[in-house]
C-alpha cells in the first residue's frame, strides 16, 4: 500500500467516525454560538474537529492540519477539514450537513471525502481513481441547456450583496433554476453525483470546497482553477459544473474555468 492509498483508506474511516460523533449531537439542545452574521458554531463542531485533528496527529504526525474552527498550518502536505459544513442546518435539526476532509500534497488536492451521517452517504475521490458514493462510481449529469439545469448558488458576507445579485440575475436570465440548501460541500458532491448541474459561489473557504472540487473533477465535471485564484487560508471563488453548461455558468458568475482535461470524459446519458 503506497502513501496515498494508506491516507485514502484512513480518510474514509476517519470521516465516517467523525460523522458518527456528529450524530450524537444532532437533534439535541446544545450550546450555540455565533461567529458572525448567519455563521453558527455548535459544541459539536469543536468536538468533531478535535477528534479529526487528533486522529491525523496520531496516524500521520508528519502531515499538517488546517481546520475551520482552529486553523493550523496551511503549507506543505496537509489535511483541510470542515468538521460540520451546514452548521445552520445542523443547529435547526435539518439533516443536510456533512463532514468534509481533503488531503493536499504539493499544492494539489489528492484525496477528498464528504460524509452526510444523517443519510449515511459517503462521497469519496482520489485523484486519478474516479469518484464514488458509498463505493459505487458516480458521474456528473449530461444536462445540455440552462433551461433544463439547476445551479446551487452559495453566498458569503465577504462579498458585497450587489455582486451576488448581479450574478444571480445573470443566472436567472440565462434560464437556470437556482437553489441554495445551506451546505456548499454537499452542493459540490451533488454536482459530482448529477443531483444538481452546477455549484457557484463568489467566495468559499477551502475547507468547504476542496474535497468537493476533486469529486466533481473525478466525476467528469469542469471546475475553476481554485489554487490559481485562492489560498488554503483565504479561500476564493468556486465553480463546478457538468461540462455542457459550464461556460454559461462561468459567463453568468464571471468565475473562470480550469482548462479541460486532455482525456475524453464520458458523462451519463441525459434523461
Amino acid at each position: 500500500m503506497d502513501a496515498l492509498e494508506e491516507r485514502a483508506a484512513f480518510c474514509r474511516s476517519l470521516v465516517k467516525a467523525a460523522g458518527e460523533l456528529a450524530m450524537q449531537g444532532f437533534g439535541r439542545a446544545r450550546h450555540l454560538d455565533m461567529k458572525g452574521p448567519q455563521d453558527y458554531l455548535t459544541e459539536t463542531d469543536g468536538l468533531c474537529e478535535a477528534f479529526i485533528r487528533d486522529g491525523i496527529a496520531r496516524t500521520f504526525p508528519q502531515d499538517g492540519f488546517f481546520g475551520e474552527e482552529t486553523g493550523g498550518v496551511s503549507a506543505g502536505n496537509l489535511w483541510v477539514v470542515d468538521p460540520i459544513d451546514g452548521t445552520a442546518n445542523f443547529a435547526r435539526n435539518i439533516p443536510h450537513f456533512c463532514v468534509a476532509l481533503a488531503y493536499v500534497a504539493d499544492g494539489r488536492t489528492e484525496i477528498g471525502a464528504i460524509y452526510n451521517p444523517a443519510t449515511d452517504e459517503l462521497y469519496f475521490a482520489r485523484r486519478g481513481h474516479g469518484a464514488t458514493l458509498n463505493g459505487k462510481p458516480i458521474q456528473v449529469a449530461a444536462t445540455q441547456s440552462a433551461s433544463a439545469a439547476t445551479v446551487e448558488y452559495g453566498w458569503s458576507p465577504r462579498i458585497a450583496h450587489t455582486a451576488y445579485m448581479q450574478s444571480l440575475d445573470a443566472l436567472l436570465l440565462s434560464g437556470f433554476n437556482v437553489r441554495r440548501a445551506g451546505s456548499g460541500a454537499l452542493g459540490l458532491a451533488y454536482v459530482a453525483d448529477g443531483r444538481v448541474d452546477a455549484y457557484a459561489e463568489l467566495h468559499m473557504n477551502s475547507w468547504d470546497c476542496l474535497a468537493g472540487l476533486l469529486l466533481v473533477e473525478e466525476a467528469g465535471g469542469r471546475i475553476c482553477p481554485f489554487f490559481d485564484m485562492a489560498t488554503v487560508e483565504g479561500g476564493g471563488a468556486v465553480l463546478a459544473s457538468t461540462p455542457l453548461i459550464a461556460k454559461t455558468v462561468s459567463a453568468a458568475t464571471r468565475i473562470p474555468l480550469q482548462a479541460p482535461l486532455a482525456e475524453t470524459v464520458h458523462v451519463r446519458a441525459a434523461v
